[in-house]
């Protein structure tokens, strides 16, 4: 409670910061999500990558419609684990791990260690 009453979560100074639990409580849910979805990629790429085992093996076989399939297989298995890697990306910038690229718009700073001394 502050002076004038229970304290608002739009209060600004040194004890406002802790109302902000919200905020991780949603990107908790949010990682969870990325993981789940990273989790599912990851599943459908190994099942598309053993599918592709078999369709070549059958197209080994002599079965001329095969080789559609493994195409098929093949492409969406590269889709899957290309997915897989932007989420992963995604999870790790949530979790402070990665940053975003830098923009190349954005002006560089000159010099080097030198120039900063």
């Amino acid at each position: 409670m502050g002076k004038n009453g229970p304290m608002t979560t739009g209060q600004t100074g040194k004890r406002a910061a802790r109302h902000a639990a919200p905020a991780a409580t949603s990107s908790r849910i949010a990682v969870l999500g990325y993981a789940a979805a990273v989790t599912g990629t990851l599943v459908a790429w190994g099942y598309l990558v053993l599918a592709a085992i078999d369709f070549g093996t059958a197209a080994r076989d002599g079965r001329t419609a095969a080789w559609l399939f493994l195409a098929v297989a093949g492409f969406g298995a590269i889709a899957c684990l290309f997915a897989a890697l932007m989420l992963l990306t995604r999870v790790l910038r949530h979790l402070g791990i990665a940053r975003p690229p830098r923009d190349p718009a954005a002006p560089r700073p000159s010099g080097g260690k030198r120039a900063a001394r």
